[in-house]
């Protein structure tokens, strides 16, 4: 083999690519933030099964973290400040009651597998992709004892049961696709499933917002969390009357599951992060939900709530930098400045 060949093939010589950099500084910042939620959490917990769940969950977050910290140092490149013991206070007042904690490990480790796979598919280097199917398998695992537990108690709203047709068919004509004039189709099984998942990420933004907006002293975030969850509500109410026309069932809501505490338990930073976090992740399951949606009015609506979604997200951007809580992410090198004789 050739010296150069050799170089390349060298794990420990090859940089890391943009998005896998992208992969690693996201997930640190998400499993620091997760530590927090997770140790403060297990501080009043008295459910014995969704504890040891979250005993779980904190332990690998933990792991991950240790992990991508050696990813960075190999890259010689800063660690990321993300959240830390300055963003949690653990004696804090109980804000969820535990059936809340069960849901939010539930939505937080289906979006974990989503982000995972997407890190796997995104990674070049061998042991970025190793590290990623790891973690990958990891929140499986913790994500089918969370769906056990959820049934066991009756916490999870099963989405609706399709009656098996009498044989195949193929569609006819184009009236497959309409949905603003005429008789609507029925809701195919991906549609259904998209509204359904969709409605679950909903109902917890509006209990984390409800939270959130109790105890934060900044009137900026609360008025931020108050519409964030005016926005959600709204977005679950399209959906419900997309499923209640067809007759379906639609999954329960979470909110009367927060306490009446006002004391913060965490940073504004730390929940304008954990707001901002789940308005992008719902931009990206509506995107997908458009991408299969066949029914011409299911995707407008969707385009529709994505796009209050981005101004929305945009605005909360817009007050993260004002507050000074936007960590920034990693960005190419300035070459327009560097061209000006001017290097931050």
């Amino acid at each position: 083999m050739k010296k150069g060949e050799a170089l390349m093939n060298s794990k420990n010589k090859i940089p890391l690519c943009a998005p896998e950099m992208a992969a690693l500084w996201t997930q640190y910042m998400f499993d620091t933030m997760s530590i927090c939620f997770f140790r403060y959490a297990l501080n009043h917990m008295e459910d014995e099964e969704i504890s040891e769940l979250y005993e779980k969950a904190l332990m690998l977050s933990e792991k991950h973290i240790k992990e991508i910290k050696k990813f960075f140092k190999g890259e010689n490149y800063p660690i990321p400040k993300g959240f830390t013991e300055e963003d949690v206070d653990v004696n804090a007042p109980r804000l969820f009651q535990d059936p809340f904690y069960l849901n939010y490990l539930y939505i937080m480790s289906l979006q974990g597998l989503t982000g995972y796979s997407l890190s796997v598919s995104t990674s070049i280097r061998s042991d970025l992709r190793k590290y990623y199917m790891k973690v990958y398998t990891e929140t499986m695992n913790l994500f089918d004892q969370t769906i056990e537990i959820m049934l066991n108690k009756g916490l999870l709203s099963r989405p609706p049961i399709l009656t098996p047709p009498s044989s195949i068919d193929f569609v006819k004509d184009q009236s497959f696709l309409t949905g603003w004039l005429g008789e609507r189709r029925p809701l195919t099984a991906m549609e259904i499933g998209d509204i359904t998942f969709n409605m679950m990420k909903m109902h917890l933004h509006v209990g984390l917002k409800v939270g959130f907006s109790q105890v934060t002293k900044s009137d900026a975030l609360r008025k931020y969390s108050n519409r964030g969850a005016k926005i959600a509500n709204k977005h679950i109410n399209v959906f419900e009357e997309i499923l209640r026309e067809e007759k379906l069932s639609s999954p329960v809501a979470w909110q009367s599951f927060v306490t009446d505490s006002t004391t913060p338990p965490f940073s504004d930073k730390l929940m304008m992060y954990q707001i901002q976090l789940s308005s992008q992740i719902a931009i990206a399951f509506y995107g997908s939900a458009f991408s299969v949606n066949a029914r011409r009015d299911l995707a407008a609506k969707h385009m529709k709530l994505a796009g209050e979604l981005a101004l929305y997200a945009e605005d909360g951007s817009n007050l993260m930098i004002k507050e000074g809580w936007l960590e920034q992410p990693p960005l190419a090198v300035d070459r327009r400045q560097l061209s000006k004789g001017i290097k931050k």
